[in-house]
């Protein structure tokens, strides 16, 4: 387990060659409070990188950086070997679980037609090979048998596989997840997670997945990026969730258990570690104590 990745020696200075995504010393402040510096993180081309930490440790900010919506206060990115943009059709973006407003007039298929044209003005026209596209990425997240149906008759679940192939539309080279699994029960949990992991695999883009609990993906990722205090650890899930790499980490005793192939943190600063079945309503704490699941 290193602070970051060490570089491919087939690489460039930039980064290494088979890498879709990469930030070189970035760091990311507001004010006098510094989120994580000294970032140097590689993103691989098929590769599923979980990104877990505390409340406030800049998680869901690196995911904006990345999308071209924050920028760094020092150091560099680059995608695809380019300076990172904004409004990169090669980034894809599943962002977290919200159910759609009752009422909400388009289908499923509306939904995902929007990732091949939303992007152009006007309203697009129909055609046979739009509409077939459109059929293909419904089947590729198993969402055929409702893709005529309201999206806010679906289900949590039914619902992000639909924003999955809405973020599919585009041929993505990078995915970006933020909290996906937020709000939905154990089983579209696992549903999604493979769902990601299997298109992962098979389109051969990389993935950065923001969560607060890492065991639904856990025999998923390849490695963890941990955000804690204003610093970082990067590594596999067994370098990384360990008890003396998180104590470190957090400038306190935490303590890593493993149990029945899930991992639990007990005694950390913050009381963010623990998975909840429903989102948090304003003003409410996502722990209970000091113990939870590992985020």
């Amino acid at each position: 387990m290193t602070r970051s990745p060490a570089p491919s020696s087939a690489g460039t200075p930039s980064g290494p060659a088979d890498a879709v995504l990469s930030l070189r010393d970035a760091s990311l402040a507001f004010g006098d409070r510094t989120l994580w510096s000294g970032l140097d993180l590689d993103v691989r081309r098929g590769e599923f990188i979980a990104v877990l930490g505390a409340n406030g440790s800049g998680k869901s900010s690196l995911l904006k950086v990345i999308l071209g919506q924050q920028r760094l206060s020092g150091g560099s990115i680059r995608f695809l070997g380019e300076p990172g943009r904004r409004g990169d059709r090669r980034i894809g973006y599943v962002p977290q679980q919200k159910l759609a407003d009752d009422g909400t007039p388009l289908r499923a298929r509306d939904l995902v037609a929007l990732g091949l044209s939303g992007h152009r003005w006007g309203v697009p026209l129909p055609s046979t090979a739009r509409r077939r596209e459109v059929d293909e990425l419904l089947a590729a997240v198993g969402a055929t048998a409702y893709a005529n149906v309201g999206v806010s008759t679906l289900s949590g679940g039914e619902q992000q596989r639909i924003r999955i192939g809405q973020a599919l539309a585009g041929s993505p080279r990078l995915l970006l997840c933020d909290e996906p699994l937020l709000s939905l029960d154990l089983t579209h949990q696992r549903a999604v997670s493979e769902l990601i992991d299997r298109q992962r695999r098979e389109r051969d883009f990389g993935v950065l997945f923001v969560t607060h609990d890492v065991n639904p993906i856990l025999g998923m990722v390849d490695r963890v990026l941990y955000l804690a205090g204003g610093g970082f650890r990067i590594g596999t899930p067994d370098e990384v969730l360990r008890t003396e790499v998180l104590s470190e980490l957090y400038g306190s005793r935490v303590d890593v258990i493993r149990t029945h192939g899930r991992v639990i943190v007990v005694g950390a600063p913050d009381h963010s570690h623990v998975h909840e079945e429903h989102e948090p309503t304003p003003g409410r704490a996502h722990g209970r104590g000091a113990e939870g699941l590992a985020s």
